[in-house]
């Protein structure tokens, strides 16, 4: 298979990367520590994990159906795309903890967050971060992010909750002879 081009300099997707990782992570240290240090790493590797996994699934043959950065085969900086969306899974969860996102108001929350990733990916489509192929287009991926964003909020709810970390309140047998 051929590799493909797209640019040859440290230009505008480069700055994206950097910028979105810059962003995110000033964020993360400015806001205040609500999580567990176990929480936090597990925020942010899901982001990495997510995208690493989907990229793959859709990025590579036989699918093929976009490139990342400035050539259709990994490059260093490729890797540099990936942990950009670290914090942003951390803020994904830290919203819904913040702003106690539960029941119905999930929907709305897991939607709004679908279409800030739209956003940030037409960002990225326009500064030449991402590549489409073979008829791929913007729209095809909001139901990626709605289910990558559902999983994400229920392993987390599942992995972290309340009930599941607290010990049951028993009466202590008394030992007979």
């Amino acid at each position: 298979m051929e590799t493909v081009v797209y640019d040859h300099q440290f230009n505008g997707n480069e700055w994206f990367v950097i910028g979105l990782m810059s962003l995110g992570f000033a964020a993360y240290w400015l806001l205040p520590r609500t999580f567990s240090p176990l929480q936090t790493i597990f925020n942010m590797l899901i982001g990495v994990t997510f995208g690493l996994i989907f990229d793959h699934t859709i990025f590579i043959p036989p699918f093929d159906l976009y490139d990342i950065g400035d050539k259709s085969s990994y490059e260093v900086f490729d890797l540099f795309s990936y942990l950009m969306y670290a914090p942003y899974g951390y803020f994904f969860i830290y919203g819904v903890e913040r702003f106690r996102i539960y029941g119905m108001s999930t929907i709305g929350y897991i939607i709004l967050w679908t279409g800030l990733a739209i956003l940030l990916e037409w960002s990225g489509l326009k500064v030449g971060l991402f590549h489409y192929n073979n008829g791929y287009k913007l729209l095809y991926s909001i139901p990626i992010y709605l289910v990558l964003q559902s999983i994400h909020l229920s392993m987390y709810r599942t992995v972290f909750s309340r009930q599941r970390w607290q010990r049951p309140r028993t009466k202590r047998a008394i030992p007979t002879k």
